[in-house]
């Protein structure tokens, strides 16, 4: 690996070209034209002063091109032509900013002044050759890794807002919208912009109904799918079947589709994602898929689906809750995905495809099913305190605690408590022994170091309640997450610039010419 020095900017004085062609002021046109053609330099430094040599401005090949567009007299001064006061950089400082100022500006070439003395010029050139080991534009900025932080699009979706414990959907608190709203209602938000009227909400949720069956080719080979991969994960399969799903029906590439067709396909595929992950962990299993019930909610149907019996409302509203509180938090990795495959006018099937890939991770997926592990494994509130002191003196990560971005109470883990609490049983009380023990052991082992419950905690106890197995909590946090996927999709395709971003090279300088192959002996 490089030293870190190899890794920092330079100073200024370690890359200036010197000494620097200068002209005086009242020098003409053609005389600096010349000094430009015989130093074979882009530019000339205006000096003048009684000591010394005092930059007052620069004359550049742009300005000697300006000047005879403009019919100028080849005697005429340079002062006529000049670009007074330049800006001026020290040869103390960090070539990050001499280069942030050629960009900032447009520049080619900016004087070195030591105090009011010129010493050097730095040019594009000079910046070039410092290339070799460092690109000259990551001299700009420092970007931290994993790009925390760093704002990489403008999105009208929504927002999160980690240090004061909150996110919205579309100007709407998630949280509130989640406890006064259904499901098909804010799909409508985040796909038209405004929450629909009862008339537009029943027109909706029709269209949504209409469009949850999966297609006839498509089923017929479900049975097979399901068959040779009986162990694959159920996300592992929704990957594959969005594919098929997308091929079947022909979508085309975003960049060649109006926004209507495109609205069309994502509410399409927001649709049928359900019932193609239900219907694929059913046959997995020896059991048959079950249809869609169309006069059945979105949360209803999908439990329907899964296990093959009408749930109560109290289920079919506690899991609407949760599915409307993961649409969609921010730019995560795979929100993102879906946008970078987008901004390459890809199909909406292949950004949809990726992300689901994404999401698979173990690092962003979550792990509502590993909390939900932890309290099987403590059992019983006596034994909280134990297993947790153990945990965290091992330096274990405790399961379903701590968010990359809230640093706060996670305001879904918050409302998912209460929803939990509503249902009632043995793993809520638990729940809630687990959550106030961890923030005691941690407290004193732990000074300083505050951690929260996340999604995944409250979750796992919700669904569990619910009926859904274990396997099928984070294809349930994707089944809802792909609406806000489709709905950053539709955003990128609207406004589409291709995002490509640099990484900055780390590796050993680059090497000299590849030598002419030698021969043996």
């Amino acid at each position: 690996m490089p030293s870190s020095d190899a890794t920092h900017a330079p100073a200024v004085a370690g890359i200036m070209s010197r000494p620097v062609v200068t002209a005086r002021r009242d020098a003409t046109v053609t005389e600096a034209a010349g000094l430009m053609k015989e130093s074979r330099v882009g530019s000339v430094v205006v000096v003048d002063g009684p000591v010394g040599d005092r930059a007052v401005g620069i004359l550049t090949e742009r300005d000697l091109v300006r000047s005879t567009a403009a019919g100028a007299s080849p005697t005429d001064s340079v002062e006529a032509w000049m670009t007074p006061e330049p800006v001026t950089v020290g040869p103390g400082e960090a070539v990050s900013g001499a280069f942030a100022r050629l960009s900032e500006h447009g520049f080619r070439h900016i004087p070195v002044v030591d105090g009011e003395e010129l010493v050097g010029i730095v040019s594009m050139r000079d910046l070039l050759k410092l290339a070799r080991i460092q690109p000259a534009a990551s001299l700009a900025h420092e970007v931290p890794r994993g790009l925390e932080g760093v704002e990489v699009a403008e999105t009208a979706i929504g927002d999160v807002r980690g240090l004061e414990g909150f996110y919205h959907y579309r100007q709407y608190d998630a949280v509130e919208l989640a406890e006064k709203r259904s499901l098909e209602d804010v799909w409508y938000l985040l796909l038209q912009g405004r929450l629909p009227s009862a008339t537009e909400r029943d027109a909706f949720a029709a269209e949504v109904a209409a469009a949850r069956d999966v297609p006839a080719g498509l089923a017929s080979v479900l049975p097979e799918i399901a068959g040779l991969a009986p162990g694959a994960a159920p996300l592992d399969l929704l990957r594959t079947t969005v594919s098929l799903l997308a091929a079947a029906e022909g979508f085309r590439p975003s960049l060649d589709v109006d926004a209507a067709e495109l609205r069309s396909q994502a509410v399409r595929v927001c649709a049928v994602v359900p019932t193609l992950l239900t219907s694929t962990y059913r046959l997995q299993r020896g059991l048959e898929p079950v249809a869609p019930d169309p006069s059945l909610g979105y949360a209803a149907n999908y439990l329907w689906m899964l296990t093959g019996e009408v749930p109560g409302p109290d289920h079919a509203r506690a899991v609407e809750q949760y599915l409307i509180s993961t649409i969609d938090h921010g730019f995560n990795a795979s929100t993102f995905t879906a946008r970078v495959v987008t901004s390459t006018g890809a199909d909406l099937g292949s950004a949809v495809a990726a992300a689901i890939g994404a999401l698979s991770g173990p690092l962003h997926g979550g792990a509502p099913s590993r909390a939900l592990d932890m309290l099987d494994e403590i059992g019983t509130a006596d034994r909280a305190e134990a297993w947790l002191r153990k945990a965290v003196e091992r330096g274990d990560r405790i399961m379903g605690f701590g968010h990359r971005v809230y640093k706060t109470d996670d305001p879904r883990s918050v409302m998912l408590r209460s929803v939990a609490e509503r249902l009632g049983g043995d793993k809520v009380e638990l729940g809630r022994h687990i959550e106030k023990t961890a923030v005691d052991v941690l407290a004193e082992l732990k000074p300083g170091r505050r951690l929260y419950t996340n999604v995944e905690f409250y979750a796992g106890i919700v669904m569990d309640e619910c009926g859904v197995p274990r396997e099928m909590f984070t294809p349930t946090f994707a089944s809802s997450r792909v609406i806000g996927w489709c709905a950053h999709v539709l955003e990128q395709a609207a406004d589409n610039r291709l995002i490509r971003p640099s990484a900055r090279y780390v590796g050993p300088p680059p090497p000299e010419p590849v030598p002419e192959p030698g021969r043996d002996g």
